[in-house]
């Protein structure tokens, strides 16, 4: 059963979560975000999150975002660190723009929210732009546009659900977070209260198969013989691979 209060809690969640993975020049957002925290701060999902709240508050300046910037940079755009991952589509195939940034588009579809490119360069599959979205959906839900639940649940349940626990311990171990280390253990919490409230159930980790490699056996004479045919091959002309490219008779290059 949906609850229209908690709804709105949510919907406040995944507003401070946006503003802390979307940075933006515009300090009222900053501002916002410390609004946000210090409203839910007041009731904590559980006791470990709502130490990290009071921490994360007391390590934010009340006048500027510099700091909060700094580490942000540090976490997820310098080159010389380990940077976090910051993509649904990272994370379900190790690239970017992948399967999952499709799937958010065909999300967004069913809804009025598009992505302003001007405002958000990243893609649909940002996990900033992920929270975004959940936060208007939810708001919206709350305000009886009940029309949306199913595709917030969906969003949740096969995009960010997916990944949310290996980010949330990629910013946790990393070794320059601080802010981001409070973060996400509030992050850990609202999770497993989201599972709980949308019925889903934690992911089943990927296991890649182990390889075992089988030495073949074989005599003398017949590795002479391969290293013979080896030989030879590296003589003769090089074939014409189906992936080399080729320039088609327009000119332009294809694969």
């Amino acid at each position: 059963m949906r609850d229209k209060n908690m709804d709105r809690a949510r919907a406040l969640y995944y507003g401070m979560f946006s503003r802390l993975f979307t940075l933006s020049s515009d300090t009222k957002r900053y501002f916002e975000l410390l609004s946000l925290i210090d409203t839910l701060k007041s009731s904590p999902l559980d006791p470990l999150s709502g130490d990290a709240f009071d921490s994360l508050a007391g390590k934010l300046s009340k006048d500027s975002n510099d700091v909060l910037v700094h580490e942000f940079d540090m976490l997820f755009y310098a080159p010389e660190h380990e940077m976090v991952p910051t993509s649904a589509s990272f994370y379900d195939e190790g690239i970017e723009n992948g399967r999952k940034r499709l799937e958010m588009q065909n999300f967004l579809a069913k809804t009025k929210i598009r992505r302003d490119e001007k405002l958000f360069s990243d893609y649909e599959d940002h996990v900033g732009f992920i929270f975004a979205v959940m936060s208007e959906l939810t708001d919206l839900v709350a305000q009886g546009e009940k029309e949306y639940a199913n595709t917030e649940h969906c969003i949740f349940n096969e995009i960010l659900n997916e990944f949310i626990d290996d980010f949330a311990k990629n910013l946790y171990e990393h070794e320059d977070a601080a802010i981001y280390k409070d973060v996400a253990v509030i992050l850990k919490a609202f999770t497993a209260f989201e599972r709980i409230y949308l019925d889903v159930s934690v992911p089943v980790k990927k296991v890649e198969p182990e390889r075992i490699e089988v030495q073949e056996e074989i005599s003398e004479e017949e590795r002479a013989r391969r290293e013979r045919n080896r030989a030879l091959r590296a003589k003769g002309p090089k074939k014409e691979s189906s992936c080399d490219i080729f320039v088609a008779s327009n000119g332009e290059e294809e694969v």
